[in-house]
């Protein structure tokens, strides 16, 4: 058993347990002024490196006392802008302009960026399903559990920075990460609106809790997500959008000064995805052909797209239609759909943010 320990933050007292034992290790003094950019090892023994290591890259940039906040980007390994607009940051960042800690790991499932994939090449694995993570695990599960422990425990806040990869295009959002606890769930509104994009989501993976952004709230951070495009791609307007994204949030947590820059049309639109329902995922194996578009406001029984059957050609497409009105999030980028592929996500209205009404319950 682990002995649990109170961390006190400047948002919340917060209980959390000490980090398992493990043989992960880093050149980095966290609690060090300055800049510092490195890595933190990871001991692995493959075939041909039987003392080696993993070097996903870590950075902490340091100045007196203050909040910390976390930034995490390649979480999945073919979303690129949340990786180049932390780059970018770390290299041009002056010390002297904050008040207290960045940790920032731009390129945290590093065997998957390296690859360009979603899952890492070494173990399969998702890095974001893989929370509270395993020290004894494979790669994948080792890099989560010292997130999980080592890092979230000293952090008061959680950026986390995606895109929709190879296999989604997604309006460039802000993700709202339903809290456990109604004040919980309204500071996660208010640092996820002061990230400034045109559009902001409450996602919870139909309440999934392997996620980095729900290992994050239970540990009681102010947790913020993005969705950055897709498609593999790298897009000029969601990358600017990213960038002041990243550094607003700098400055509502109190970390990098001057003023939150909020740029006409941001939080323009403040949606849900509402569950289930909001999903339309494949029954069958052929192409899939996309009729609504990005950002377009569909309503019940609308058709969605049509799944075409290439080898037995006398058979008609299957029509696919919208369960529920929406907007529309997220569509399939490959033509290609099997079983079980995603093809669209709806999202809806959630006045509430604004009004400042939302319980935090709604999971």
């Amino acid at each position: 058993m682990t002995n649990l320990t109170v961390v006190k933050s400047e948002q919340v007292t917060r209980k959390v347990t000490a980090p398992r034992r493990h043989s992960i290790f880093s050149s980095i003094d966290l609690d060090r002024d300055g800049k510092q950019i490195g890595y933190f090892n990871v001991p692995q023994s493959p075939h041909d490196d039987a003392w080696g290591t993993v070097q996903v890259p870590l950075a902490v940039v340091k100045n007196g006392a203050g909040p910390t906040i976390l930034i995490e980007a390649g979480n999945h390994g073919d979303e690129y802008e949340g990786p180049i607009a932390l780059g970018e940051l770390l290299r041009e960042i002056d010390p002297a302009d904050i008040t207290g800690r960045i940790i920032a790991i731009p390129a945290i499932n590093v065997r998957a960026v390296e690859a360009g994939t979603r899952t890492s090449p070494v173990d399969g694995l998702n890095f974001n399903r893989s929370f509270p993570g395993d020290f004894n695990g494979t790669l994948t599960s080792q890099i989560a559990a010292y997130v999980n422990d080592c890092l979230f425990p000293i952090s008061d806040y959680f950026l986390d920075l995606h895109s929709g990869g190879s296999s989604l295009m997604i309006l460039p959002s802000a993700i709202i990460e339903p809290s456990p606890t109604p004040e919980g769930h309204r500071r996660n509104i208010d640092a996820t609106l002061a990230f400034g994009a045109p559009t902001v989501v409450m996602v919870d993976n139909l309440g999934e809790t392997r996620t980095s952004t729900a290992a994050a709230n239970l540990q009681g951070l102010v947790v913020i997500g993005s969705e950055m495009a897709g498609g593999g791609l790298v897009s000029q307007d969601a990358l600017a959008i990213c960038r002041r994204g990243i550094r607003n949030v700098l400055k509502h947590a109190g970390i990098l000064k001057g003023e939150v820059e909020v740029p006409a049309g941001a939080n323009a639109r403040v949606l849900k995805v509402p569950g289930a329902e909001g999903y339309i995922i494949s029954d069958e194996d052929g192409v899939f052909e996309p009729i609504s578009e990005l950002g377009a406001i569909v309503m019940k029984g609308d058709i969605a797209g049509r799944i075409h059957f290439l080898r037995t050609p006398q058979r008609e497409p299957l029509v696919l239609r919208h369960a529920i009105d929406g907007t529309v999030f997220a569509k399939r980028q490959p033509g290609r759909v099997r079983p079980g592929n995603c093809c669209f996500v709806l999202a809806n209205e959630y006045p509430e943010a604004l009004a400042g009404k939302e319980t935090g319950n709604e999971r």
